[in-house]
């Protein structure tokens, strides 16, 4: 059957994707989650044979969660994200409010004690690590950063004269501040130095604009080639954004520091399994083995709960009550 000819000034439907897509971007979510809920999608679409969502219920969105968690053995974690990216597509693209899918029994996480490194464990792994890489570990350590908080820092949120570290839309899009540690100022300088460079000899090329947040681009026009919207860690090359196609330098990819951290400790000789997000566990362990107060704690995490703080408390040498072994 030949298709239906389109009007005039017709324009087609966009493909299902390309809606999610859209309303991805226009509620500002990062692109690491537009590729997760995209793939989500089209996976459960297929499971369930290549029917639109709208045809599908209750039973086909339960028997795909089944499905990951009983036959595919995935984590509760990533469960959940597959669950929340189905959300996603009733709720906000598709504009269907489903009872039945908020009565959908989601997975439990288990409780897990965080890794943490003792000091003298970190002592051992900062030093294996070199250039730039050493200097993010650092900061993880020394001002409790997440990750991504790390390789999204800006020039402008480096504080010299307060000592301040300042997290531009952290976990829940909240900003928050923290300290920077004496100790790293004279190596942010340096890296500052060296990327002060490598943004002039990209605006002498004709590039230099960075990615901005939101609608900042389109409100001030040179922001994007200002010296203190530019990354603190710069990636080596410029790359083609996916979304807009402009060639620009982007920070340095999560996947590097997390290769760097995991060889560092090998060769530090620890049997842990150590990842970036560990030496912010232990920069929390670690304050709170010194004494101070669970609340200043959490507002250096930025955590919205002290409950969520609170599971740093299970792994302290000498938690509250200070018990000690019968043994000892």
């Amino acid at each position: 059957m030949n298709p239906v000819p389109l009007e005039k000034n017709e324009t087609p439907k966009p493909k299902l994707l390309d809606e999610v897509r859209q309303v991805l971007r226009l509620k500002h979510y990062s692109f690491r989650t537009e590729q997760a809920y995209c793939e989500w999608i089209k996976r459960f679409i297929g499971f369930s044979g290549m029917r639109h969502p709208r045809d599908l219920g209750e039973p086909e969105v339960t028997a795909f969660l089944s499905h990951l968690a009983i036959v595919q053995h995935v984590s509760s974690s990533t469960q959940n994200q597959a669950f929340s990216a189905i959300m996603f597509l009733y709720a906000q693209v598709l504009d269907l409010k489903l009872g039945w899918l908020e009565g959908v029994e989601r997975a439990k996480r288990p409780s897990r004690i965080p890794v943490v490194l003792s000091k003298e464990e970190v002592n051992l792994v900062l030093p294996t690590l070199t250039g730039e890489y050493r200097l993010m570990a650092e900061l993880l350590y020394g001002s409790g950063l997440r990750l991504m908080e790390c390789l999204r820092l800006r020039v402008k949120d480096l504080d010299f004269g307060y000592l301040q570290v300042t997290v531009r839309e952290g976990k829940g899009n909240q900003d928050r501040r923290t300290m920077l540690p004496v100790s790293l100022v004279p190596a942010l300088k340096d890296q500052l130095e060296r990327g002060r460079h490598l943004h002039e000899r990209d605006l002498a090329e004709g590039f230099g604009r960075v990615m901005l947040p939101g609608a900042l681009d389109r409100k001030y026009a040179n922001a994007a080639s200002e010296w203190g919207w530019q990354w603190v860690f710069p990636a080596a090359k410029r790359s083609t954004d996916p979304r807009s196609g402009e060639v620009r330098r982007h920070h340095v990819l999560e996947k590097n520091l997390q290769n760097a951290v995991k060889l560092a400790a090998r060769r530090a000789g620890l049997t842990k399994n150590v990842s970036p997000h560990v030496f912010r566990h232990s920069f929390a362990t670690h304050l709170l083995e010194a004494g101070y107060d669970i609340r200043t704690v959490q507002e250096l995490l930025g955590h919205k709960d002290v409950a969520t703080t609170m599971i740093y408390t299970h792994v302290l040498s000498k938690p509250g009550i200070a018990v000690r072994s019968p043994l000892d």
